[in-house]
């Protein structure tokens, strides 16, 4: 989880002619003039990172899985939080199998490499809960802070209501995170924050506003 803001601009790489290039295209890596098609999902997949890397956030795909199962297995103990990810190979693919089943799935990809990835589960409750995790070499590079507003766009994109999750006390980063994009707390034990975050509130709509209008 980290709670660094991305660029706002990154290197453009589209190959396209800018003599043919309309005013309302994206740019391959550079969207920060994009006012958004049709065609666009409920965000802009475009993203530069706070190290100028260009990433992809999009849905989880099958052929998605080894990858990510990799990405789990290189997250350092030290980073699992609430007994999670789980610790053996196994168990982390038992555990995305049951995510990927019953919920859906956004991924961060730098080039084939998944480097984060948010899951919803159950898919058809009005409010899910979400898993979130970024591999620990684009810590602190707004990877995070990108797939929530993603998830926020996707998820009142499929008409949910809200969006709930637990978070540990001690994860004050991820809680900032979440209190910035309007997540409340709810509930409160020993270790862990309930949080929820109602998608009528306005940060659901301006999470899907083209790059130009943010």
């Amino acid at each position: 989880m980290t709670d660094t803001d991305p660029d706002d601009t990154g290197p453009s790489d589209s190959g396209a002619d800018p003599e043919t290039e309309t005013d309302t295209e994206c740019r391959y890596w550079n969207p920060s003039e994009c006012t958004g098609t049709a065609m666009c999902p409920p965000r802009c997949p475009r993203f530069v990172d706070g190290e100028a890397v260009p990433l992809l956030v999009r849905p989880y795909e099958e052929a998605d899985f080894d990858a990510l199962v990799e990405m789990y297995e290189d997250i350092d103990a030290t980073n699992r939080t609430m007994g999670l990810p789980p610790g053996s190979r196994t168990r982390i693919e038992e555990w995305l199998i049951r995510l990927t089943d019953e919920g859906w799935n956004l991924v961060a990809d730098d080039d084939g490499r998944i480097v984060g990835h948010v899951g919803v589960v159950p898919a058809g409750t009005d409010e899910p809960q979400f898993v979130i995790f970024v591999h620990d070499d684009y810590q602190n590079r707004g990877v995070g802070s990108e797939l929530i507003r993603h998830l926020i766009a996707y998820a009142e994109d499929r008409g949910h209501d809200a969006l709930r999750l637990d978070v540990a006390k001690g994860n004050r980063r991820a809680i900032s995170v979440y209190r910035n994009v309007d997540f409340e707390v709810t509930e409160r034990t020993q270790s862990n924050l309930s949080m929820h975050l109602s998608l009528d509130e306005p940060i659901a709509e301006e999470v899907q506003r083209p790059p130009a209008e943010r």
